[in-house]
């Protein structure tokens, strides 16, 4: 299975790139004709959500919205991706970043929780603890 880098996946969603798009659906259309589905790193889904955000001026629901379309579609496979999925929720329903969630999701989902942190926003997060002095 090929593995998708965060460029392709923002060529495929924003279509600012016209050679680069096409490229993108070319290499997709081969893999699904080959059977194949594509690999999301969840370094990659992280990368893109700031991408998004920072870049092209997503805003909190419409990144949810993206990386949840994503999660749905079958050509795509993610690393970790319940973890992606209650970070999402997460992220959606709370005061603090998407990296933040992410991270708790990840101990969570491996069993290891809380997740320490000095960050008082994150520390909101079901999973997370606020570490003091």
């Amino acid at each position: 299975m090929a593995a998708l880098g965060t460029n392709v996946l923002v060529r495929l969603l924003v279509e600012d790139d016209a050679a680069q798009l096409a490229a993108a659906r070319k290499l997709i259309r081969r893999c699904l004709n080959a059977g194949e589905a594509l690999f999301i790193p969840i370094t990659v889904a992280l990368e893109l959500e700031w991408v998004l955000r920072s870049s092209f001026g997503f805003d909190k629901v419409a990144v949810v919205a993206t990386l949840s379309k994503l999660l749905s579609t079958f050509e795509l496979v993610f690393e970790s991706e319940r973890s992606l999925e209650l970070a999402l929720m997460l992220y959606r329903d709370g005061p603090a970043g998407f990296s933040d969630c992410l991270h708790t999701a990840l101990a969570s989902t491996a069993g290891e929780s809380p997740l320490w942190t000095f960050d008082k926003a994150a520390a909101k997060v079901t999973g997370a603890r606020l570490l003091t002095r």
